[in-house]
């Protein structure tokens, strides 16, 4: 589950933090054992993003990244940098490079990607929360398979704290960041530890929530389909009017975000390869080379339908204070069989939302059948306080 661990790092990493603020207020990460997603730079340590390429190619960083700088002075101890699917560009959690990571408490079960390693480390007990990134799905998905609660931020919420710095992108339209960790109590301190987020509001429980219905979910195991029902009961004992929306053309999502993805994919990693992606992983070398041949004619018209498609999501918003979804149709993935048609069947899911930008909290359930509640962009704090409190 880990790229990099040195326990007499990590060590001494406790003592600096203990001595810091021995006589100071105590930060909101104070002590906290944290897990930090390889592609952060941590002065001392490589940044691999998952793959032997950048292992090969890059020297230990001479700097922190933003995100572990902002962790370190928040007083969390790193424990180690995690495993990740190649380039965070999956959503299964395996990895031809550094092998498949799998889950502590069920070997027989991946753990889901790209933050595989984080939600491992926080099921396992090494770390108690992650620091994860999201395009597509990577925080929610990991988080449910492996019984954990995540928190993807807003997108501009990572922006704007500047926290991309030090970090390898996968595509900036989509990419954001957040935690995995185990209690949704512990969402708003997360929270204000990494973005500076102030959780402060008492939340009502009397608020309007849209549950996905209609042929969406026609892919949903029995697992999934029991967990979305008692989440909907849940939620409405606790006050919550519970309302239905059907996603007629949620489907269209993947056929928007793959090309704009692989465009911004190759964009990025073209300068280290000199344009040969072969370097990477198959299908993800793939996915790159055809992102790369896409004129920039297509790359406007998918721009554009981004756009329209955002405004249908934020017009659901209209209805409901929240939306709420599983966050996969799948609650177990099978280490060493076929996940081929995975990805597809998974992102159908994630994706509408990486590409409305809207923070997601996963609930989680037994049996990694985790849901996912939706909030406007810009209202992580409304939907942080209320998972925390009702669920």
């Amino acid at each position: 589950m880990y790229l990099a661990f040195d326990r007499e790092w990590t060590l001494r990493e406790a003592s600096r933090a203990e001595q810091k603020f021995r006589s100071a207020e105590k930060p909101p990460l104070f002590g906290l054992p944290v897990s930090l997603k390889d592609c952060f730079d941590l002065q001392e340590f490589k940044t691999t993003a998952g793959t032997k390429f950048y292992a090969d190619k890059n020297r230990n960083a001479v700097a922190d990244s933003v995100v572990a700088a902002r962790l370190r002075e928040q007083g969390a101890v790193i424990v180690g940098k995690t495993h990740l699917h190649p380039l965070a560009y999956g959503i299964t959690g395996e990895n031809p490079d550094f092998g498949d990571c799998v889950q502590p408490r069920d070997k027989s079960l991946l753990t889901g990607g790209s933050t595989s390693g984080g939600a491992a480390s926080v099921q396992e007990g090494s770390a108690v929360a992650a620091i994860g990134t999201d395009t597509g799905g990577s925080i929610r998905v990991p988080a449910a398979l492996c019984g954990l609660a995540g928190y993807r931020a807003s997108i501009e919420l990572a922006w704007e704290r500047n926290l991309w710095t030090g970090g390898v992108h996968l595509s900036q339209s989509f990419d954001t960041l957040g935690w995995v960790f185990r209690d949704l109590r512990d969402g708003p301190l997360l929270a204000e530890g990494l973005f500076g987020l102030k959780v402060t509001e008492q939340p009502s429980p009397r608020v309007r929530v849209g549950a996905l219905a209609g042929d969406f979910l026609r892919d949903c195991d029995a697992s999934v389909q029991q967990a979305f029902e008692e989440c909907k009961s849940q939620l409405a004992a606790a006050g919550a009017e519970i309302g239905a929306f059907e996603a007629r053309d949620w489907d269209e999502g993947l056929s928007i975000y793959a090309p704009l993805q692989a465009n911004e994919a190759a964009g990025i990693h073209a300068p280290h390869t000199g344009g040969d992606f072969s370097c990477f992983p198959t299908p993800i070398s793939e996915r790159m080379a055809w992102g790369a041949s896409l004129s920039q004619e297509e790359i406007r018209r998918q721009r554009k339908r981004l756009a329209e498609f955002r405004e249908r999501v934020d017009k659901l918003f209209k209805q409901f204070d929240f939306l709420l979804l599983p966050c996969s149709p799948l609650s177990r993935l099978e280490a060493g069989a076929d996940h081929s048609a995975t990805r597809l069947k998974i992102l159908r899911y994630t994706v509408p939302l990486s590409l409305a930008g809207t923070p997601v909290v996963t609930l989680p359930f037994a049996g990694g059948a985790g849901m996912q509640l939706v909030a406007p962009r810009a209202a992580d704090a409304k939907l942080l306080a209320y998972a925390a409190a009702y669920r």
